[in-house]
């Protein structure tokens, strides 16, 4: 059977911190399957759709990476999907203090779910897809910290 790990995130929009975590557990696992959330309780500025599209640019590089949007619960998706191993970034304290309530709640859902952690290298541990939105609608520079095909899309969305 093979090593299967689902990465999920709502990716609004994926970055190179998000990234980074992706090619590491895709160099760890057979296949990792990126799985967009819709999280519509965090009002995205990108569609579920638009995500997913940007996400599968960033990673088609990737040879052992696919990505499919999901909404329902990520242990059903991980079920579904016949991922054992839900891979996780962590940046700071903050990070790992949800992540943790997480993986609990998940290991009540699922006993043989796993989640792994991996670690921020130093350059993304103050990353994240809200300061680059940020930094994108006032106009800063911000293309340092996402993929070309997120620059596109960030540059029409704040072209006023």
């Amino acid at each position: 059977m093979p090593r299967r790990a689902i990465t999920p995130g709502t990716f609004d929009p994926i970055t190179n911190g998000h990234l980074d975590i992706i090619c590491r557990a895709a160099s760890m696992m057979d296949e990792v399957i990126v799985a967009v959330a819709a999280s519509a309780g965090k009002n995205p500025l990108f569609t579920l759709e638009e995500r997913t599209t940007l996400v599968r640019q960033a990673t088609a590089h990737i040879p052992n990476v696919s990505v499919e949007p999901f909404s329902n619960l990520l242990v059903e998706f991980a079920q579904q999907r016949q991922a054992h191993v839900i891979v996780k970034g962590l940046r700071a304290i903050t990070d790992f203090e949800y992540e943790f309530q997480m993986n609990a709640l998940n290991h009540q859902l699922d006993y043989d779910l796993e989640t792994t952690f991996i670690m921020s290298p130093p350059e993304f541990m103050y990353l994240s897809s809200s300061i680059v939105r940020e930094l994108a609608s006032l106009h800063a520079d911000f293309e340092q910290f996402v993929p070309a095909c997120v620059v596109q899309a960030l540059t029409a969305k704040f072209a006023n």
